[in-house]
């Protein structure tokens, strides 16, 4: 007989059934012994007056029939023919996959095999993984293909000095900070709309609960744009696909920075024109302006990233997108001129040498382009409200951390 889970037995009233899982709770009631089995679906209560002896998340494998019943959680349970113990707890649990005896999330991430156990936690990466598949869905149906560029790098990929370095060979190479010089080379080379979800790496000495030196990031470019709006506009429609149903999203509001900057100098929050805003700033913002979820365009061209386009002689067309007061995504439109991009390096003291090759794409013609990166991780925490982002990641990588 083979196994279904617990979520399809409980639909097969009077049929016999084989089910596996953990023992989440285990009771004797004289002859009567009651088991809550647990496995990824839910859970349902097994009862047999076979003598065993259980302990909680030991694994059994259950046959028996279900019937229907009046003192069950799920109206039915599954009176046992059969239980064969799969395997035994053999330590004191360090995490109580029930979640009434609490612990610290340095513990819960020491322990995760068993933290995953938790439906809640289980609840988590099952989020995780359908933001994916409707972001995927949303840009393959608008004729978006998926791409997967390299992360070993000869040069760091944003031009600055918080990448990780590596060993390849006799020559050193850097973690991707972003795909984003890759991508840009794709859509020049004739590849018009690209999308792409994988890891990237930022050797940032951060120890906040908004940060993380893995991450996995959710980018799409795109050629034959008029402006940074187009890409605001397909970030938008995107989002609203992977979410709006969730919390009720219709539409995403698009403000000026300096719209921004005059209204929290309102609000006695100084900044000057040209910062980059704190993370005081970003809470602040949403508490003005009171929404769940915002575009904030034109920031400052100095703050922004090399490739960015320039729309004046201080402000670029860039913007970024904001999620309960968090930055989730971060885009623009893409300098395509050549002579542009090398004077945009110079100003910041960068190498030509050490970006030939992503330069020597532009002098055979590049298309205007530009696109956006979003922090699936971010986005994950924002949307079920968790208190660290380490808790979006099943195995998160920070400054203390490498194992498990």
């Amino acid at each position: 007989m083979h196994r279904i889970p617990v979520s399809d037995a409980v639909n097969q009233i009077d049929q016999n059934v084989r089910v596996s899982g953990y023992v989440h709770e285990f009771r004797n009631l004289g002859k009567i012994r009651f088991i809550i089995l647990r496995d990824q679906s839910g859970t349902i209560q097994v009862v047999t007056r076979d003598k065993i002896d259980l302990n909680r998340e030991d694994v059994i494998d259950v046959i028996g029939k279900v019937v229907r019943s009046n003192i069950a959680k799920a109206g039915v349970e599954i009176q046992a023919e059969s239980i064969r113990v799969i395997s035994r707890v053999k330590k004191k649990l360090p995490v109580d996959p029930s979640g009434i005896i609490p612990s610290d999330l340095d513990t819960r991430i020491k322990y995760r095999f068993l933290d995953l156990r938790k439906p809640e936690v289980m609840e988590i990466f099952k989020t995780k993984s359908d933001l994916i598949n409707s972001y995927r869905q949303a840009l393959l149906k608008r004729e978006f293909i998926e791409i997967h560029p390299s992360l070993i790098l000869g040069a760091a990929s944003e031009g600055g000095a918080e990448v990780f370095q590596v060993e390849y060979f006799e020559r050193k190479a850097y973690l991707a900070q972003s795909p984003q010089l890759y991508k840009q080379m794709v859509v020049i080379g004739g590849l018009e709309r690209v999308f792409i979800t994988l890891p990237i790496y930022r050797a940032e000495k951060h120890n906040t609960i908004y940060h993380l030196n893995e991450a996995m990031s959710l980018d799409v470019e795109m050629a034959h744009i008029d402006s940074h709006y187009d890409v605001i506009e397909l970030l938008r429609d995107v989002v609203i696909e992977m979410i709006g149903n969730k919390i009720g999203l219709r539409n995403i509001n698009v403000y000026s920075y300096e719209h921004v900057v005059e209204l929290l100098n309102e609000n006695n929050m100084k900044i000057e024109l040209g910062d980059d805003f704190s993370k005081d700033h970003e809470r602040k913002i949403y508490e003005i302006l009171g929404e769940e979820m915002y575009f904030i365009e034109g920031f400052p061209t100095k703050i922004r990233a090399f490739y960015t386009m320039p729309k004046d002689d201080m402000y670029s067309r860039s913007f970024d997108l904001f999620f309960r007061g968090l930055e989730i995504a971060s885009g623009a439109q893409r300098i395509h001129d050549v002579d542009m991009l090398e004077n945009a390096l110079l100003e910041r003291n960068l190498r030509l040498e050490d970006f030939d090759f992503y330069l020597e794409a532009f002098r055979y013609g590049a298309p205007t382009h530009g696109g956006f990166g979003m922090g699936l991780e971010r986005f994950v925490m924002q949307l079920l409200r968790l208190n660290n982002i380490r808790e979006a990641v099943l195995f998160p990588r920070d400054r203390t951390r490498l194992l498990p």
